[in-house]
């Protein structure tokens, strides 16, 4: 992993945005500290970020909807800050692709130590494919090392999380998979398994596999056994 992580702020208020810029520089990162979506653009043009700290709460565009339009064009790892504790702010910001979620207060340390592990996972993720590895299911091609998910010529999105979870159902195919399993294979960012955070995953990544995500076909739900994914994987040359 670099010694020196890129961390981009999006944060309007100024007391956290230099409070947890401080504690990123004492850590050896890099910090860039802006304070809304519109300002986040313009950094984003002259800075390619390790990781997004994306406040939930912001002045204009508020942060699940930045999430969202990031997670049209990019991969990067997002993590979410959010002074609000409710259930469902947490499981939107994952269904559209966060990588994590971390409510206000937070302790700085806490929030090092997350940035550490999702840059990690994201790395690992990154280099722990053979080099061309492509793997085709149902009507799909995962193009691993490009991190391409082709439905005939058209390009699905996914975002690392996704990537990681699909990757994991794809080498356990025909296989019941129980959440810890998968926990423990998609690797991209910090299960809590006392949440529904796996659970939001699977219902975000049926809507980009499934005819019918009511009625799923390729991905099953085993009662209290976890998931399986229904289809056969080939490898192809």
């Amino acid at each position: 992993m670099k010694s020196e992580l890129d961390i981009l702020i999006v944060e309007d208020d100024r007391d956290i945005g230099e409070l947890v810029s401080a504690a990123l520089g004492r850590e050896g990162m890099r910090p860039h500290w802006v304070a809304d979506g519109r300002a986040m653009d313009e950094a984003l043009r002259r800075l390619a970020p390790d990781l997004i700290l994306l406040d939930l709460m912001l002045p204009g565009e508020d942060g699940l909807s930045i999430c969202r339009r990031l997670r049209a064009h990019s991969r990067v790892p997002i993590i979410m800050l959010t002074a609000k504790g409710e259930d469902i702010d947490r499981i939107l910001g994952l269904e559209l692709g966060a990588d994590d979620y971390l409510p206000k207060p937070f302790n700085p340390r806490e929030l090092v130590a997350r940035i550490r592990a999702v840059a990690r996972r994201s790395i690992a993720a990154a280099a722990d494919a053979a080099p061309g590895e492509r793997l085709r299911f149902d009507r799909f091609t995962l193009e691993v090392d490009a991190r391409r998910l082709l439905d005939g010529g058209q390009l699905i999105e996914l975002s690392a999380g996704d990537f990681e979870l699909l990757r994991a159902f794809l080498r356990h195919p025909l296989r019941v998979l129980s959440r810890d399993q998968l926990m423990e294979s998609a690797r991209s960012r910090s299960w809590d398994a006392f949440d529904r955070s796996i659970d939001v995953a699977v219902v975000r990544l049926r809507r980009k596999l499934e005819r019918d995500p009511l009625h799923p076909e390729l991905i099953k739900t085993v009662r209290n056994g976890g998931y399986l994914f229904a289809v056969p994987v080939e490898r192809l040359p």
